[in-house]
């Protein structure tokens, strides 16, 4: 049985990567998820911090060669 695993997107990445890995993940587009965090942004301003959290703490999608 294979985990599945959060990290950030090397390949569907905007900006860090974040919301890229997140719909890869929750295996939903990552458009859904750009908007999303967006209007949290747009709200009280709690998307930035989020965002920045996750990009601290995400770790970088591994790479196989």
């Amino acid at each position: 049985m294979t985990s599945k695993r959060l990290y950030k997107s090397s390949t569907n990445r905007v900006i860090c990567g974040v919301c890229g890995g997140l719909g890869e993940y929750f295996n939903v587009d990552p458009t859904i998820i750009r908007l999303l965090c967006v209007v949290l942004m747009c709200s009280a301003g709690t998307g930035v911090l989020a965002y920045i959290v996750a990009a601290i703490i995400m770790p970088e999608e591994p790479h196989s060669f």
